[in-house]
């Protein structure tokens, strides 16, 4: 069954190069959720002033693989202990967020964060709130990774992370 949930978890590129790679998630989209503007921009967003946080729509199909393993991947894919930040990313848009669609989504993603919290000596502060309207980023952030190999930031931060979570380049 399809299913699907809406990430951020700091840069998009990054996210979206992580869940590419799992087994069982049919696409994944970069986009803009969570903020006042209507239609926002890259340019607008990257301001920090709209609300929006750079997101992820993941959808996959429920029967190779759930929501609690999605979000297990998401705790460990990014730093849900540092407000408004991943790494040099600084900003409202790079924050740590769970959107859900319906209040079984919202079970599992606060008791994913309770489990997840035993794993961090700080606290965690991915907020977790209903899905409000999600904007699809601009084209050319689509499957970034991939369709920039030479690109310097995507080469510093994302393999990395594929190498701490196993995943091939």
């Amino acid at each position: 069954m399809e299913e699907e949930i809406t990430l951020g978890g700091g840069c998009f590129w990054c996210t979206e190069a992580v869940y590419l790679r799992i087994p069982g998630v049919l696409s994944v989209k970069s986009g803009y959720a969570g903020g006042t503007v209507k239609s926002p921009t890259y340019k607008q967003i990257c301001t920090g002033t709209t609300g929006h946080a750079e997101v992820i729509q993941v959808k996959f199909d429920s029967d190779q693989i759930d929501l609690s393993q999605i979000l297990g991947i998401f705790w460990k894919a990014h730093d849900p202990t540092t407000l408004n930040r991943q790494g040099n990313d600084v900003g409202t848009q790079y924050r740590s967020v769970i959107f859900y669609k319906n209040e079984a989504q919202k079970k599992i993603a606060e008791d994913s964060k309770k489990n997840a919290a035993k794993s961090f000596s700080n606290p965690i502060v991915t907020e977790i709130s209903p899905l409000p309207e999600f904007y699809m980023a601009e084209d050319y952030h689509q499957d970034y990774f991939r369709l920039n190999p030479g690109n310097p930031y995507c080469n510093y931060v994302i393999p990395p992370k594929l190498d701490k979570l196993g995943l091939k380049l």
